[in-house]
């Protein structure tokens, strides 16, 4: 009976051994995986900070182009708008010079007439 006991002992002595080593290598294959993953997930997140990095550099740019662009418009608009009163004033003056023109023809006329 000791003699079949102590065979017993030794066959879940040998079974508990084999599954602590199968319990190890699944935990060292596990962490294996974690620190895998765990990699990917940092390079991934690097990768998406890079993307957005670059993706604000841009707008920032287009944004600042868009403001030279608007500055040099509104620049031009102003030009544009004195040009304008410039050409009115222009305008007012021929049309001033033109009536007193006419009306020093139409006293030449009268006084050839007469």
């Amino acid at each position: 009976q000791l003699h079949l006991t102590m065979s017993e002992k030794n066959e879940l002595t040998k079974s508990l051994e084999m599954v602590q080593k199968e319990l190890q290598e699944k935990e060292s294959e596990m962490k294996k995986e974690i620190s895998e993953y765990k990699d990917r997930l940092l390079q991934a997140e690097k990768e998406h900070q890079d993307a957005l990095t670059e993706a604000n550099r841009k707008n920032e740019a287009e944004i600042e182009a868009c403001q030279d662009k608007m500055n040099s418009l509104e620049h031009f608009i102003s030009s544009q708008k004195l040009e304008i009163e410039h050409l009115k004033s222009n305008k007012e003056e021929l049309n001033n010079s033109l009536k007193e023109a006419n009306q020093t023809l139409g006293e030449l006329l009268k006084t050839k007439v007469r």
